[in-house]
């Protein structure tokens, strides 16, 4: 079996490459990923003498590209993470957002035509669903729930998921879509919420929290994504979308307050910054489907989990120090620049 795995020099794709490496003995995980700022090749350094991995640098925009490595490749299934995916750079600049995420992904479905791929996967996220009101927390979103996007990045993955749905339907092509809600994990990328306060914590530095921390979000620990991906390319119903949640909902200050503690610092380190533009308030899934479908449900609690990542973050300071220093440090000081 050969999987190509698009974006996996990033946080999540890179966690389901070492995850699929230890599974599965015997299959060839091929990454393709352009290396876009969020992509970091030292993630995958473990890997890159395997036998069974290979990398590639490309753009999945770029057609010509794509088809010389599936003509190469010739590959079994294809699992699409490369992505713009932060919110705040997409109101910075919706353009690219709209290249990658939707563009992209039709080069990728074009090439899976072509040469009879058994499975495109599309990772995507609980954020094409909008927002649920903090005062109903017996809301949760299903895959029936209609798309309602609230930034320019969500309206891409959502444009992208319709696209990719509109392939099935008309090419046949055997598809299937994750939404998931927010990881947390090894190798995520300082800007996100958790490694961002890690990282300034750790350096006695602002803990920059928007508005007054209320909103919510449903954490998931990455492993445990990357195991459900696996279950859905495996044994998902073609044409099917599975929600991916962790059952561990958080408002974004309780994020922040966990994290002092695990690292012995002052919460008088947090100050609130002006909100994001559009920002939704909570984020919930109910996995119901893909637990009934496919026996999924998340096995990492929160307060594992976090400790395990900020264990990471600890013994690992090298990798994300070396990212802070360069072209990020200049985004955060125009995100955040004069706190």
């Amino acid at each position: 079996m050969t999987i190509i795995v698009t974006g996996g020099a990033g946080f999540i794709g890179s966690n389901f490459i070492f995850y699929m490496l230890k599974e599965h003995p015997g299959y060839r995980l091929v990454c393709l990923d352009k290396l876009t700022y969020a992509g970091n090749l030292s993630t995958l350094e473990s890997v890159l003498g395997r036998d069974d991995f290979r990398f590639v640098r490309a753009d999945i925009c770029d057609r010509e590209a794509v088809e010389r490595l599936f003509a190469e490749e010739k590959p079994d299934m294809v699992v699409n993470f490369a992505a713009e995916s932060h919110v705040d750079r997409s109101i910075e600049n919706p353009g690219i957002f709209l290249e990658t995420n939707i563009l992209g992904t039709s080069v990728l479905m074009d090439a899976c035509r072509k040469y009879g791929v058994q499975r495109y996967h599309q990772v995507s996220t609980d954020e094409v669903y909008g927002d649920l009101p903090l005062d109903r927390p017996d809301l949760f979103f299903t895959e029936e729930t209609p798309l309602h996007t609230s930034s320019p990045y969500s309206s891409s993955k959502a444009g992208a998921d319709l696209l990719v749905l509109a392939y099935c339907r008309t090419y046949g092509l055997p598809v299937t879509i994750s939404r998931c809600s927010n990881n947390y994990g090894p190798y995520h990328f300082p800007e996100k919420l958790i490694p961002l306060m890690i990282a300034n914590a750790l350096a006695n530095k602002p803990l920059p929290v928007y508005g007054e921390g209320l909103n919510v979000r449903d954490w998931l620990y990455v492993e445990d994504h990357c195991r459900a991906i696996d279950l859905i390319i495996h044994k998902g119903r073609v044409g099917e979308v599975y929600n991916v949640g962790g059952h561990n909902e958080k408002q974004n200050i309780e994020i922040v307050k966990i994290i002092c503690r695990e690292l012995d610092r002052s919460e008088e380190l947090i100050v609130h910054v002006e909100d994001r533009k559009g920002h939704d308030r909570r984020y919930a899934i109910d996995p119901a489907k893909i637990h009934r479908e496919l026996g999924w449900l998340p096995e990492t609690k929160f307060e594992d989990g976090i400790k395990k990542t900020v264990r990471w973050y600890l013994d690992n300071q090298k990798w994300w120090q070396e990212i802070i220093s360069g072209e990020y440090q200049q985004y955060y000081e125009k995100m955040y620049g004069g706190i």
